[in-house]
């Protein structure tokens, strides 16, 4: 049902088509069971231009209202009613339709407009065509009735597009605002690791480098000065590895549970990846191809990291009874990646502004190891995402 909810939003035509022909039926049925005054030619020509123009209401709402407006016109002239008395036909119902659509679609002022010349053509046709002032009266206040229930429905939908739009351009702004900010405080990371990476590696390389040139000139005169020197470089080594550790695992994600001693992930352990999933509640289906087991450590950190990311992702936002694809070959010095699903994944509008920096990281990951990566929907349906990294990177 959603998927053909929103296939009708994107064919509009489809949704106002089934809307034409019901009143094409009704009013079909109408011409059959009483007749009409005029000619049916004349009468089936007139139904035509007020019915058809439905169709094309919400792709062109100013044309198909009018000409909605002069089929009314056409009916008028050509002494248009039926002949038991019944004053209003089934396609008659169009103009209520066509008024709801340029308020919805177009605007309360062309709208106003448009409801004047209903207005004269309701007092011109209860003045000409009904006989009796009693009911005359009665009948515009029925039409008055119907185009202000028109009316207001238009409104409500329009005020809700209208909501919606602002909304849309609120999320387009979060969305700027966020990106501004993410980078702006990625810029300010890595500006402070790379300081104090400077200082930590500039200090301990100075303090090394004096100490091994004094002790190469006191190595043959001073042992002991030059076994100082050899103590001195190595517990400088130590420390400025100590300080290493500590400012790259600003870097790693927290993990109070100690588990950030393991050993590192790798292309070998994406079975173990998928079984985890598939006890997640999400099957999962790899598929390898080439050798994977003499990938150099970095990359298969990476690869992992990319099909976690976005397994992650399809678990989150795939919906119930979703399955995805894990497929990973090498092909000479490259290794593509490709993990698909079927789910309905989340609007393309919104992934930007969801709160989450999973695209970001594996389009991040995948620029440090020189490949590229594709993340959006499948044509398909589902999501997709797709990698390419150089076994060598240049």
């Amino acid at each position: 049902m959603r998927r053909l909810s929103l296939w009708m939003r994107a064919h509009p035509v489809f949704g106002d088509s089934l809307i034409a022909g019901l009143l094409f039926l009704f009013d079909l049925g109408a011409m059959v069971s009483y007749g009409d005054v005029v000619t049916p030619p004349t009468l089936f020509f007139v139904s035509l231009l007020l019915i058809v123009p439905v169709a094309f209401r919400r792709k062109y709402p100013v044309g198909s209202s009018y000409t909605i407006l002069g089929g009314g016109v056409i009916q008028l002239l050509t002494h248009g009613t039926l002949e038991t008395g019944l004053a209003v036909r089934p396609a008659d119902f169009a103009l209520a339709v066509a008024l709801y659509t340029m308020v919805a679609f177009v605007g309360r002022r062309p709208a106003l407009l448009y409801a004047g010349w209903l207005a004269l053509g309701t007092v011109v046709w209860a003045v000409a065509r009904v006989g009796g002032v009693p009911e005359a009266v009665f009948l515009v206040f029925l039409v008055v009735v119907i185009f202000g229930f028109s009316w207001a429905l238009g409104e409500f939908v329009g005020a809700r597009r209208a909501y919606q739009r602002e909304l849309e351009q609120r999320l387009k702004l979060l969305e700027t605002e966020r990106d501004q900010q993410a980078r702006i405080a990625v810029g300010e990371e890595r500006s402070r690791i790379a300081r104090e990476l400077h200082d930590v590696v500039a200090h301990a390389v100075s303090v090394m480098v004096v100490q091994a040139d004094g002790a190469g000139y006191a190595i043959k005169s001073q042992p002991e000065l030059a076994e100082a020197a050899v103590r001195t470089i190595a517990e400088t080594g130590r420390q400025a590895l100590t300080e290493l550790r500590r400012l790259l695992g600003v870097l790693r994600q927290e993990d109070q549970s100690g588990t950030q001693w393991a050993p590192q992930p790798g292309a070998a352990d994406l079975g173990d990846l998928a079984e985890n999933l598939r006890a997640a509640g999400l099957p999962v289906r790899l598929e390898t191809s080439g050798d994977l087991a003499d990938l150099p450590a970095g990359l298969g950190l990476g690869l992992y990291r990319i099909v976690q990311e976005a397994l992650t992702n399809t678990l989150k936002h795939a919906g119930t009874g979703a399955s995805a694809v894990v497929r990973v070959a090498r092909a000479g010095e490259h290794v593509a990646l490709e993990v698909v699903d079927d789910g309905f994944g989340t609007p393309h509008d919104l992934v930007a502004v969801s709160g989450g920096n999973g695209l970001i990281g594996m389009r991040e990951r995948a620029g440090v190891l020189g490949g590229t990566l594709e993340a959006g929907p499948n044509p398909g349906g589902g999501w997709r995402v797709r990698a390419v990294l150089p076994v060598v990177p240049s």
